[in-house]
């Protein structure tokens, strides 16, 4: 007896199919986006806009203006002001990254006495705002002759972004098992080795997370940055393009791009690491 071959249906390619439900959230999630869009769209044009060109009723102007980004970094200190925003974000973030680390690793692994109330403190810190301690920043930091320095920026930034670090590393660390740790020091590596080479890897989530909010909080800082700073040159850039309002005239075309300049490095740092800071926030929520 002989039995034929069998041969392979020919695949036929799987057509999606999409519910009602499904279209009207896909449209209703455009429409928001579109909605957040255009506000920065908006920016951009007028950046782009003829100084001749500011009060006209058109979306679009009749020719764009690319000299405008040319002019406001040669007719300003706006360069020098990111320069100065760089210094304070960077520095501020490394120092609340150093001291929020330890801070955490401790709290998350050690049961010490006053633990809770460490943690509670810690939570009542992130709720002062800068302007309500503003006047006496002002004076402490007037009476060490330290206005209109970097330094003082990077302190006080670092400060007021260093309860939100320890929380959410504290978070993650926590969600670490114990275990790991515990059969790196069998094999013969010390706390601190377990922790450089277990803890800090499997965290690396929950610190890009600290980084890049930390970063980002220093970046569009502006009322420390405006009352502890005088000197144009050792403004912050969010002060700096506040320098375009000026008493009676605002120079729309010169604002709009300084903005542009101020929001594209946040915006490709966050485009970079999205995920891992995604990954950071819903650190410790499953056991």
């Amino acid at each position: 007896m002989t039995t034929k071959p069998l041969t392979p249906k020919p695949l036929t390619p799987r057509t999606r199919s999409f519910s009602p439900r499904t279209l009207v959230i896909t449209a209703v999630a455009w429409l928001l986006a579109a909605l957040f869009l255009l506000p920065y769209l908006e920016m951009v044009v007028t950046a782009l806009r003829p100084a001749d060109e500011l009060r006209d009723a058109t979306y679009l102007p009749k020719h764009f203006a690319w000299s405008n980004l040319i002019n406001v970094w040669r007719d300003s200190t706006l360069g020098t002001n990111l320069q100065v925003t760089l210094l304070v974000a960077g520095g501020s973030t490394l120092l609340v990254l150093l001291v929020a680390l330890p801070a955490a690793y401790y709290t998350a692994r050690m049961r010490f006495r006053g633990r809770r109330a460490f943690l509670l403190l810690v939570l009542v810190t992130q709720m002062f705002q800068p302007t309500s301690l503003l006047v006496g920043l002002y004076r402490e930091f007037y009476q060490f002759h330290m206005l209109n320095s970097v330094w003082t920026l990077i302190i006080c930034n670092a400060a007021f972004n260093l309860a939100f670090a320890i929380w959410i590393l504290t978070a993650y660390i926590s969600s670490i098992p114990v275990e790991l740790e515990e059969a790196a020091q069998i094999d013969g590596l010390g706390r601190l080795g377990a922790l450089r080479r277990v803890t800090i890897p499997l965290a690396m989530p929950g610190i890009v997370t600290a980084v890049i909010f930390t970063f980002i909080s220093a970046w569009n800082e502006f009322v420390m940055g405006l009352r502890l700073t005088t000197v144009p040159d050792s403004q912050p850039l969010t002060v700096g393009i506040n320098n375009f309002i000026g008493n009676y005239t605002v120079q729309w075309n010169y604002l709009f791009a300084g903005s542009v300049v101020a929001i594209l490095p946040v915006v490709i740092l966050f485009a970079f690491i999205e995920r891992q800071v995604v990954s950071g926030l819903t650190a410790g929520s499953v056991k």
